[in-house]
């Protein structure tokens, strides 16, 4: 086998992260081009004596170029529609052209492209009209490029499958709009990862265009029914009605479902495109057994139930820390961060707080108020945030860069420290910071730190107008966790300032 390493962009994405591990055991060395490196480092296979790191941004061309010196391949998993992101398309349109020039410079045998189904023409969606262009982008290159065309994937985590999980197990009655009758063809996760690793050897491949799907053509409504049935649930009743538009029905999926507006609309737009494959080449040079939607969809759910969520939709994005959570008051970087820190001393071991603290959110809770934390939740929901429906992936250990609720691991140290970023709406920045120290013979200090980063008076004005509630929520939180630890505070909960040296502060300039 070539020795040397296959690039891996879109490394701890949804199918990104669940190939990395795969193309591993198959004995290839792996290059994850990564902004966090400890985002993939805590991964179990992120110490993988053949896997490589390579920080480096798809956006920053020269990182790009570095990243794929020296390699064989690499796989084009990048997708740009994430919250905080307008126009995706134009994104897209930079990273791939990064992509190729990267790939030319490197001499690569061939890159594998992962994009969507749908005929061009003036109905495609924006969002598959997008993906259509970066595999044109990518095959303006020198390289050989393998495009696989794929329609709705289905497997646990997967912003399809959720959206369709969540619609059918809260709503008996599904108003919906007429592509609930479009056709599509949906594969499992666990083919297409059969298809991504095969095409690195198969010499049919390269450099054609190839559409994957499973062995069932069938309608959303359908999938709705068979979901139903393998969920054990009561019939649903499903009416199409001609009223509702993509832009209605992204806002509907918004609020029934943990998938934020920025990724409702797009997908809500490309429902209504019939997604059927046309190309049946590759079940020959990569032959597998099919899943049908049945048996995907079973097996979503097994793993749903047993939480053997390998990946997430959720789990791509930028998840580097700000530079003022760092620097603390950082007056260059647009005014002072405010703060709100309170922390209680408990007769416990940090292993036995970090138990239950990594724990937080999700069905857990947060150990005080949770209709208030809820409550916080539904109003982001209502302003097109993404609110506190994503929950968390498994209920008893975080990575780096996993979701928990409407926030976000930044920063993880076992047994001494958990780091947050909110991701919903406000009028600046914000962590959640959480601190442990052993004081003594099993004692430790648990900290709780908010910090915010205000954007103009009406930042400022948010903060204050909830500091009365952040004094009770996260004093109401440590002794919510000193009960879950069945233990009495020996001091505290108490309000102290937790504000860091001015280290990063900038010297004014000489003049």
């Amino acid at each position: 086998m070539d020795d040397r390493p296959i690039l891996l962009t879109g490394a701890t994405g949804y199918v990104g992260g669940r190939l990395a591990p795969r193309l591993l055991e198959a004995g290839y060395r792996v290059r994850a081009l990564v902004r966090s490196p400890a985002k993939v480092r805590c991964r179990p296979w992120g110490n993988h004596p053949r896997l490589e790191v390579a920080r480096a941004d798809i956006f920053d061309r020269d990182s790009v170029i570095a990243a794929a010196a020296g390699c064989r391949a690499a796989y084009y998993l990048v997708h740009s529609m994430a919250p905080g992101r307008k126009d995706f398309a134009a994104l897209d349109r930079a990273a791939a052209e990064n992509m190729v020039i990267a790939a030319g410079k490197a001499k690569l045998e061939r890159i594998i492209y992962l994009g969507g189904l749908g005929r061009e023409g003036k109905n495609l969606s924006h969002h598959l009209r997008s993906r259509l262009e970066v595999a044109r982008i990518l095959q303006s290159g020198l390289v050989p490029v393998t495009f696989l065309r794929a329609a709705m994937i289905l497997g646990a985590g997967s912003a399809s499958f959720e959206i369709l999980r969540y619609l059918v197990d809260r709503l008996p009655v599904l108003i919906t709009p007429r592509w609930v009758r479009s056709p599509c063809q949906p594969i499992a996760i666990s083919n297409v990862l059969h298809y991504l690793v095969g095409c690195l050897e198969s010499p049919h491949v390269a450099g054609q265009t190839l559409d994957i799907g499973g062995p069932d053509v069938l309608t959303y409504e359908d999938l709705m029914r068979i979901y139903a049935e393998e969920a054990g649930l009561p019939r649903r009743w499903i009416v199409p009605v001609p009223v509702l538009t993509p832009r209605l029905s992204s806002y509907w999926l918004h609020l029934v479902t943990p998938v934020p507006m920025a990724l409702a609309r797009p997908l809500a737009e490309g429902l209504r495109n019939a997604v059927v494959c046309e190309d049946f080449r590759i079940r020959e040079w990569i032959p597998q057994r099919l899943l049908s939607c049945r048996e995907a969809i079973r097996e979503a759910l097994q793993r749903i139930r047993q939480e053997r969520v390998e990946t997430c939709w959720a789990d791509a994005g930028h998840h580097t820390p700000p530079e003022w959570v760092q620097c603390g008051d950082a007056p260059y970087a647009g005014g002072t961060v405010l703060e709100s820190a309170h922390r209680m001393v408990v007769p416990a071991s940090p292993r036995q707080v970090w138990t239950l603290l990594q724990g937080i959110g999700g069905r857990q809770g947060w150990f005080f108020g949770d209709a208030l934390w809820k409550l916080r939740g539904w109003i982001d929901r209502a302003l097109g945030g993404v609110g506190h429906t994503r929950g968390r992936r498994e209920p008893g250990r975080l990575y780096v860069g996993d979701t928990v609720d409407y926030w976000r691991v930044l920063e993880l140290a076992p047994e001494r420290r958990l780091l947050f970023y909110a991701e919903m709406k406000l009028p600046g920045e914000a962590i959640l910071d959480f601190r442990l120290t052993p004081v003594g013979d099993a004692e430790t200090e648990v900290q709780v730190i908010a910090r915010f980063l205000p954007r103009g008076l009406l930042g400022i004005a948010y903060w204050y107008a909830l500091v009365p509630f952040h004094n009770r929520v996260f004093s109401g939180l440590l002794e919510g966790l000193a009960g879950a630890l069945g233990v009495a505070p020996r001091r505290g909960p108490e309000a102290f300032d937790a504000r860091m040296p001015h280290a990063c502060r900038l010297e004014p300039r000489a003049p």
